[in-house]
């Protein structure tokens, strides 16, 4: 119960961040989107439960601030962690280039997902593909300037909070 508190105190910074973030890039019409962060860590290091209450959790923290329909956020979150824990033991999560790649990658796809999902309530889809390629390429930047600073402080947190031991190697 720990473990999920602690993560979900990261989660709970990192939302903050982003929401000040995108609050002060809003007069440039950007939005960046860090779906990919919320997931990847605690998919490629914790247990299963651990990270699927983290997907959970963040994913209702997403949603309440989000103009969508209530859980999506959440069902999309749940399903890139089932994704990657199936798949974590053949990707090399244990170095931080492979989780920053593993962040950015399911990053663009919960971007792809949530941008269709929205786009079909959309009249005129064509006006919007240039803003949508804006965001996601300033999203996919801001993922891999972050990721691994918002890795190892979730990796450093845990270790405060006494649930896992410092890796020295």
């Amino acid at each position: 119960m720990r473990r999920i508190a602690v993560l979900f105190l990261c989660t709970l910074v990192l939302w903050t961040i982003v929401a000040q973030l995108n609050h002060t890039i809003s007069p440039w019409h950007v939005y960046l989107f860090a779906g990919g962060l919320f997931v990847a860590f605690t998919s490629l290091t914790q247990p299963f439960s651990a990270g699927w209450w983290g997907a959970v959790l963040s994913g209702f923290v997403l949603d309440a601030n989000a103009p969508i329909a209530f859980g999506k956020h959440m069902v999309l979150f749940v399903a890139a962690h089932m994704v990657l824990f199936r798949i974590r033991d053949r990707i090399a999560g244990h170095d931080t280039i492979s989780r920053v790649t593993v962040a950015v990658l399911t990053n663009l796809a919960l971007f792809l997902v949530f941008s269709f999902l929205q786009l079909l309530r959309t009249p005129a889809i064509a006006a919007i593909w240039p803003r949508l390629i804006c965001d996601l390429l300033c999203s996919q930047l801001f993922i891999a300037l972050v990721a691994p600073w918002y890795f190892a402080f979730q990796a450093r947190a845990l270790v405060v909070a006494r649930l896992e031991r410092e890796n020295f190697a």
